[in-house]
């Protein structure tokens, strides 16, 4: 080890530039390595949001390196197995970081396109864990990152199978819904009172009508007053979604039938 610094040291004098070009590489080698879960994607956004059909994108990320260490990487953002834009020789600090990446001509089609972004750390590539999912979706003025919008939402028509049902039977919930805001991905739920009664996870809600079957449940009809509403649970907060009736099934059989 003594001989080594001492040749680096020679080096150093007589070709400066080329000695501190080794001395970098070889003080690389015993440089601590990031553990690639120590990084996680924080925010994604997008310029312009919203974005319309042929305009370019540009993307910035915010990543969080939780370790002590830093590291040179490269980048790739990804849309399903295609790359949008990528970065080489980016220097990933402790702390948070704000990459911007090239502007891509990205074509939008699609209701949802979803976006992940993989890191190559000594030629190994790995998608970066994140915060949340970060999906552009189509509104009525182009596809928008955005997630504080939503809404709103009615229900046009809540159908029971079989109708009418007896207590302890399993019973089938069918939902028409129309959403007058931006598709979204969010958690359906039908509800009597505070009861949950079943719910259909991580669905897909475009802009418009849409119809959706929850699974069958046994459900104990007992009082004479089952009012059922329909929830949809987005960013882990529960939204009402309004209709113009009440359904509630009456002791005549239980049905839901008008």
């Amino acid at each position: 080890m003594k001989k080594v610094m001492f040749f680096l040291a020679g080096l150093l004098i007589l070709f400066p530039s080329f000695a501190q070009s080794q001395a970098d590489k070889f003080f690389e080698l015993f440089r601590p390595r990031i553990d690639p879960t120590d990084l996680r994607i924080i925010q994604l956004e997008m310029k312009p949001d919203p974005v319309r059909e042929g305009q370019l994108i540009t993307f910035q990320v915010m990543i969080s390196n939780q370790s002590s260490y830093s590291a040179k990487v490269s980048l790739f953002l990804k849309e399903r197995d295609r790359i949008i834009s990528s970065l080489h020789d980016v220097r990933i600090y402790p702390g948070y970081n704000q990459v911007v990446f090239p502007e891509s001509p990205h074509r939008f089609s699609r209701d949802e396109h979803c976006f992940i972004v993989e890191m190559d750390i000594e030629r190994t590539r790995r998608p970066v864990d994140a915060v949340r999912k970060f999906c552009a979706r189509r509104s009525y003025y182009g596809w928008t990152l955005s997630t504080q919008w939503i809404g709103p939402l009615f229900v046009e028509e809540l159908e029971m199978f079989p109708d009418p049902a007896h207590p302890g039977q399993e019973i089938r919930f069918k939902v028409r819904l129309r959403n007058e805001g931006p598709p979204i991905r969010a958690n359906l739920r039908v509800n009597d009172r505070d009861q949950i009664v079943v719910e259909l996870r991580d669905t897909f809600l475009p802009s418009g009508y849409s119809e959706y079957y929850f699974p069958y449940t046994r459900y104990f009809f007992q009082r004479s007053d089952h009012c059922f509403t329909v929830f949809v649970e987005y960013e882990r907060f529960p939204h009402k979604a309004h209709s113009t009736r009440e359904f509630c099934a009456r002791p005549l059989g239980w049905t839901l039938r008008p």
